[in-house]
């Protein structure tokens, strides 16, 4: 007996993200609905779903919704895909699950670890889930460092050295990215990709120290239960390196595992179709695997910096923002 599709709408479709998540619901055989965002500036949707349902006020888009869930005649909507900014992601969960679908969100699930707790009693209230999108965890090069630090018995410390630059304009700081208070700042809003991997990779964080955090770079250590990770990450195209700056490029990731580089040049395509399939398999990541990261940068975000740094904890990268 053949499986009927599933019904998506869809929060934030003007956004950034959007469009993988679209490529996601068609590439996995599914239909789209309902969309909301506050801006109209959505043609995107007609090369995917041009038949969907498109608001701009979430109090006519839940009022859809509803008539959607409660017609006899209709298909009901099973996931909500939400792609909304940082600070809305709690409140459209919620709107989900008390709809009775459940919900697939971006990174960060949420800022704050006790809004974790908070949904968590929410699922089992509604009975409905929620999944998050940690795409790295389905990188190829990723599952294949996973498989051998697992098969490693030997209690080996790994020495990572994570670096990630991507240069932002001054739009930035006035955008809701530029806002802590909303996006969680530079080491919610990019970092939490990195640390959830690493957490994803070497197991159990044992101590975190934050060494610098400003708006634009933030530079601290962490010990993992099999690794020791110097990271730094800038929104400032000042700290590029020279190699980089001469391609035109702005944009610098680097992963040193022992010296060595781990290979992210390729394999990022198809990571939120993959995401979808895992989820609609009943594989996909909850709650328990979104919560470890969001504790991260809240301390990261709250936490002292470090002064008197030990040298050899320190990242390479920040000899060269002080001469900047």
């Amino acid at each position: 007996m053949n499986k009927r599709i599933k019904n998506f709408a869809l929060l934030g479709l003007a956004g950034y993200i959007a469009p993988r998540h679209l490529k996601a619901i068609k590439e996995t055989g599914n239909k789209l609905s309902v969309t909301l965002d506050k801006h109209d500036n959505v043609g995107i949707i007609d090369s995917y779903f041009p038949d969907a349902d498109f608001f701009t006020e979430p109090e006519r888009f839940e009022r859809h919704i509803y008539k959607i869930q409660h017609a006899k005649d209709s298909l009901p909507i099973d996931f909500f895909s939400i792609c909304t900014p940082n600070y809305l992601h709690d409140a459209h969960i919620r709107m989900a699950l008390c709809n009775h679908a459940d919900a697939i969100c971006e990174k960060p699930l949420v800022l704050n670890p006790w809004n974790v707790d908070c949904l968590a009693e929410l699922e089992k209230e509604t009975g409905k889930k929620i999944h998050t999108i940690l795409q790295l965890r389905c990188h190829p090069a990723v599952v294949k460092l996973k498989n051998t630090i697992d098969a490693d018995k030997s209690n080996k410390v790994y020495d990572i050295t994570l670096t990630y630059i991507t240069g932002r304009g001054n739009w930035y700081y006035y955008s809701w990215k530029g806002d802590e208070e909303k996006s969680g700042g530079l080491i919610t809003n990019i970092g939490i990709h990195f640390f959830d991997m690493l957490y994803y990779l070497f197991g159990e964080l044992k101590t975190n120290t934050v060494h610098y955090r400003t708006p634009s770079w933030g530079s601290g250590c962490m010990h993992f239960k099999k690794a020791r990770v110097r990271w730094f990450l800038s929104i400032d195209a000042n700290y590029l390196p020279d190699s980089i700056k001469q391609t035109g490029k702005m944009s610098y990731r680097s992963i040193l595992i022992d010296k060595e580089e781990l290979d992210f040049t390729n394999g990022f395509t198809d990571l939120h179709t993959l995401s979808y399939q895992q989820i609609l398999e009943g594989r996909g990541f909850g709650l328990d695997c979104a919560k470890p990261s969001i504790e991260i940068v809240h301390f990261i975000r709250n936490a002292e910096c470090l002064s008197g740094v030990n040298s050899a904890d320190k990242h390479p990268f920040v000899h060269k923002v002080k001469r900047v």
